[in-house]
């Protein structure tokens, strides 16, 4: 008996949430209730969406350069990369979130007003550091120690010969990684990559606990408002699902394509 293989298995988890989604959505439709709640929470998908792209794009980003210090030549770069990873991995989300919030943002206008007092500019105050850039930088920086860990799985994949003969051919470290390394190193990459961009939406909602106005907090303060909170978290659940669901199906579909196509 040969291995599965779940690509080929006939998607019904699919077709019962797709029901159960679409059931929802009928409900948006038809009821006043859910359609005022769904009005609502709308607002809070650009928040979310944004927090998301941005906060991801700069954890990809610093996790990159993390990743290739940490398999640099210099063992201070190394250890500097280490130091990072796991002390941010050793920190929960929301607690990285309210210690960015309260206490690096703060010590940041305090440098910035340090260094700008000889110039006579206008001192900045705490709050013109807004929360939405707060809570998007610590999700940025809490990702980034993860993301890290996959490029260096993803770069150590590739085959330490085909490195060895593109370095006798003359290419540069530059041409090296671009050309060699990276287009193989992502095919081990994009799987957990896009895990750590699925959850990054979810964990987007974390951002409430600092008053952001996302979907989760605006669903907070629509249920304290009209006391239906099974009305109001299903749709909470139902748009989270929504994004989710389109992602992880999206990222498959690239992940299969990928695979299949000819080293």
């Amino acid at each position: 008996m040969g291995p599965s293989n779940p690509d080929k298995d006939f998607p019904y988890w699919l077709v019962l949430l797709g029901g159960l989604m679409v059931w929802m959505f009928y409900q948006v439709w038809a009821n006043d209730l859910y359609s005022q709640v769904m009005g609502t929470l709308s607002k809070g998908i650009r928040i979310t969406v944004l927090v998301t792209l941005i906060g991801f794009f700069m954890a990809s980003l610093t996790g990159l350069i993390l990743a290739v210090m940490s398999l640099s030549r210099s063992i201070i770069l190394r250890q500097i990369a280490r130091f990072y990873i796991e002390i941010v991995r050793g920190i929960p989300i929301i607690v990285l979130l309210l210690y960015v919030a309260f206490v690096v943002a703060p010590a940041v206008v305090y440098a910035i007003n340090w260094a700008l007092e000889p110039l006579g500019a206008d001192p900045w105050r705490t709050r013109d550091f807004p929360l939405l850039w707060r809570a998007t930088l610590a999700l940025a920086i809490g990702y980034s120690a993860f993301i890290a860990e996959v490029f260096r799985a993803g770069i150590q994949s590739v085959e330490p010969g085909q490195i060895e003969a593109a370095e006798a051919l003359g290419l540069s470290r530059w041409q090296r990684f671009r050309q060699i390394v990276f287009p193989q190193a992502i095919r081990t990459i994009l799987p957990p990559l896009g895990n750590d961009f699925v959850a990054m939406v979810k964990d987007s909602s974390l951002v409430s606990v600092l008053g952001v106005s996302d979907i989760t907090q605006l669903g907070k303060v629509t249920a304290a408002g009209n006391f239906r909170y099974f009305e109001t978290y299903n749709i909470v659940a139902l748009i989270y699902l929504t994004l989710t669901i389109t992602l992880s199906l999206g990222l498959r579909r690239l992940e299969r394509q990928m695979r299949d196509k000819p080293h």
